[in-house]
């Protein structure tokens, strides 16, 4: 009859979580990932940047173009004129008005100038390269950043089925406690101390909960940055997948070797190099001369109302086209060029260093990763093996304790045990997922 009972009841207990769970959207991975992408601030701004180097990208060949422009002006004198000449004539005139309408289309053009406005063009596209790898990087980290902070779910989630099962263990425990005591061949400090093992479990439990509840609110906020803090409750509309996938065949050398070619922030610091070289080509220019093409349409009219001088025109009028070339040769300029020549060799060599700087630091990290990989691989194999020794241990103490053959403290070690396993077993699942998805954000794998 109470095993009629406890099947009811437990029948009743699974359909209540089937309720609630089909209440509960499943939130797949994939799907976090594409609102974190889609509403992430920081891979906005960096689409803003590279937006704007696109746009120098766009017009990069604009400097090898002449430059042309439209001129008009109108003058309006009104002038008193007095002229005395060698022969003591004197000629005066007041209030004598005049108009002046000049205009012209002037074009000034850059045949040479020592290749400045190659290296600048070839630094635009630079600029424009650099801008598309920023923002790979950010939604590579960005990927890594939720994959984290969703299996952290993951995680607490199994930890709390685990808690469940243990339980429902101390429950037993404590119900055959009451029945020894109640027949007799119990001690009360053995039903005590069994309620205080449950009620334990039971707070782990609700302490899980609140856990569980901040790690759904802080992938919410990496879904939805603009949320707001006081809507506490709105994490609850979700759930996530029971499992925990790892792959179990990555191999150390080809994750080194993927690093130069793939890793975004290896990617930007080689552009930083070739912009501190075409930078250097820009100020080697300077010790070239500089050769120009000039042209320009003139027009000119001149309108005198009176004049003094019998011999100025009253109307004159000029139109016609000129052009020519000029050229510019640097003698002395302070060392000015010298100067920043060698600043930007410097700079050039400064970045040199801080990308053998950032491929030692990334293999490293890479290395570091791995190992905490294999590691925790290795725990997770040892750790399933040792649930199921320890799951058969409980089970056997357990009805050995109800058999009144062993003590309270055997079956409680045996259920610590168990316990622990059960931690270390989620645990080492769980840090090798990390470690996995530390090994793919080095590669760029989250960005092919």
């Amino acid at each position: 009859m109470k095993l009629i009972i406890t099947t009811f009841l437990f029948l009743i207990v699974s359909l209540g979580l089937s309720v609630s769970l089909q209440a509960q959207t499943i939130l797949t991975l994939e799907e976090a990932i594409g609102k974190a992408l889609e509403n992430n601030l920081e891979i906005r701004i960096a689409r803003n940047d590279s937006v704007v180097a696109s746009i120098d990208k766009q017009y990069r060949n604009a400097g090898l173009l002449p430059n042309l422009n439209g001129n008009l002006g109108q003058v309006f004198n009104n002038n008193d004129q007095y002229q005395k000449f060698t022969d003591g004539t004197v000629r005066e005139r007041n209030d004598v008005k005049s108009s002046n309408l000049s205009g012209n289309i002037a074009m000034s053009w850059t045949l040479f100038d020592g290749g400045r406005m190659f290296a600048t063009r070839a630094r635009l596209d630079e600029l424009f390269a650099q801008g598309e790898w920023s923002i790979r990087n950010q939604i590579n980290n960005t990927i890594a950043e939720v994959v984290g902070a969703y299996y952290t779910i993951v995680q607490l989630k199994q930890q709390s089925k685990a808690l469940d099962a243990q339980i429902l263990v101390f429950e037993e425990r404590e119900k055959l406690a009451r029945n020894k005591l109640d027949i007799g061949v119990g001690t009360k400090p053995d039903l005590l101390q069994s309620q205080i093992d449950l009620n334990s479990q039971k707070s782990q439990r609700l302490a899980l909960d609140n856990q569980l509840r901040t790690a759904k609110q802080a992938l919410k906020r990496l879904m939805e940055p603009s949320l707001n803090m006081s809507e506490k409750a709105s994490s609850d509309w979700f759930d996530v997948t029971s499992e925990i996938p790892i792959q179990s065949e990555l191999s150390l050398g080809a994750i080194q070797d993927s690093l130069l070619q793939n890793n975004p922030q290896l990617q930007i610091q080689q552009r930083n190099i070739r912009l501190a070289e075409r930078t250097l080509q820009e100020r080697k220019a300077d010790r070239f001369p500089t050769l120009n093409f000039n042209s320009a349409y003139n027009f000119n009219r001149l309108d005198n109302k009176a004049v003094v001088n019998p011999f100025q025109p009253l109307f004159s009028r000029n139109i016609g086209l000129n052009y020519g070339f000029t050229a510019s040769v640097p003698l002395f300029n302070q060392f000015r060029v010298k100067r920043q020549i060698q600043q930007a060799k410097q700079d050039v060599r400064f970045q040199e260093l801080r990308y053998e700087q950032q491929d030692l630091n990334l293999r490293l990290s890479a290395w570091n990763a791995f190992q905490r990989y294999l590691l925790q691989i290795e725990s997770w194999k040892l750790e399933e093996e040792n649930i199921r020794l320890a799951e058969e241990n409980v089970k056997i103490v357990l009805e050995v304790y109800r058999l009144n053959s062993n003590t309270l403290l055997q079956l409680k070690e045996a259920q610590r045990s168990l316990q622990e396993a059960f931690d270390r077993l989620i645990r080492a699942r769980f840090q090798a997922k990390l470690a996995e998805t530390e090994l793919l954000r080095l590669q760029g794998k989250f960005i092919r």
